[in-house]
Order: structure tokens, then C-alpha cells, then sequence
């Protein structure tokens, strides 16, 4: 389960982080930081997002 939650979190890491950092730009912060900071929030909260996906796909 580990090596689907590994694959699923390189998609869904990205994509999130991506998410993520339109929103920033959307409401207005558009200074690097903001960015940087919402694409790292992305990789964090696809954790335990993938996690579960993987365990919903295994069961």
C-alpha cells in the first residue's frame, strides 16, 4: 500500500500544490513568498490525502 500511496501522492502533490497557488494568486498575493508558501501547504495537506485514497483503493 505504501507504493500506491507513493505513486498517488506524486500526482496529487502536484496538483494540490498547483491549486493551491491559484488560489493565492486569486486573492490577491502575488509576492513570492505567498506562492511558495501555498504550493508547500499543497504537498503537505496531499499526505494524508493520498493515504487514505490508497486505503480506500486497496479495500
Amino acid at each position: 500500500m505504501l507504493r500506491l500511496a507513493a505513486v498517488i501522492y506524486i500526482l496529487l502533490g502536484a496538483t494540490l500544490a498547483g491549486i493551491f497557488m491559484v488560489a493565492a494568486l486569486t486573492i490577491g498575493q502575488d509576492t513570492l513568498q505567498p506562492i511558495l508558501w501555498s504550493a508547500m501547504a499543497g504537498f503537505v495537506v496531499a499526505l494524508p490525502v493520498s493515504w487514505f485514497v490508497a486505503k480506500q483503493i486497496n479495500s
